[in-house]
């Protein structure tokens, strides 16, 4: 009896060939692009200048399709343009650290914080402004206030009960501190009530004292 023979598998299809890396230079070419399109907001937002897509643009001296194609909103940009530039809070707040007076730190905290957005608030406001509509890309503005809030009321979560506060009030006054410690309220006192910018921090930081004196009743 004849016998046939299976015919041999055909061969595998040899895998695709990865694409090639980009070149060296083109990469360093977008990192120094994105380099220089984040550098303009910083630039733009230290000199008090409006900043925009287009002015950003402008500054970096590319043009405004490029800016979009590495950021694709003002929120991005200005997220990534935010990072590194304010201190570390145990940084901030080391002229205060051998102090355990909750109402001295919230008091120096929130004088760096104004500090910070008056020399910053071209940024600050075109945060707000790209963010205030859009509930879900607020949530992502930076929680500068936050941090050093909680660094400046650390020594109230002391255990020792002469120290402390009790969990609640301490929540409470981090939600309350962080009303009156906002870009919003400095806005308020030096846009519409045309306070002067020393005057208008003055003002906030005397608010921002006086509710942590009254929340834990020390005068």
């Amino acid at each position: 009896m004849t016998t046939t023979t299976a015919p041999a598998p055909a061969a595998s299809a040899a895998a695709p060939a990865a694409p090639p890396a980009p070149p060296a230079g083109r990469v360093n070419q977008k990192a120094r692009t994105r380099a220089a399109i984040v550098r303009a907001v910083q630039d733009l937002a230290r000199d008090g200048a409006e900043i925009t897509m287009p002015s950003v643009a402008r500054a970096a001296l590319v043009s405004e399709a490029t800016a979009y194609r590495y950021f694709p909103d003002l929120v991005s940009l200005l997220l990534e343009s935010d990072l590194g530039v304010w201190p570390d809070p145990a940084e901030a707040l080391a002229p205060v650290a051998a102090s355990d007076d909750p109402v001295e730190r919230v008091g120096y905290a929130a004088e760096v914080l104004f500090t910070g957005i008056l020399a910053r608030q071209s940024a600050v406001r075109a945060m707000i402004a790209a963010s205030v509509t859009r509930p879900d890309v607020a949530a992502q503005r930076p929680g500068h206030r936050f941090a050093l809030i909680d660094h400046a009321l650390a020594p109230l979560a002391s255990p020792n009960p002469e120290a402390g506060a009790g969990p609640e009030v301490l929540a409470q006054l981090k939600r309350d501190l962080a009303v009156v410690m906002s870009a919003e309220a400095l806005f308020v006192l030096t846009d519409l009530c045309r306070l002067p910018p020393a005057d208008a921090i003055a003002s906030a930081v005397h608010t921002a004292r006086t509710l942590t004196a009254a929340a834990l009743r020390r005068p």
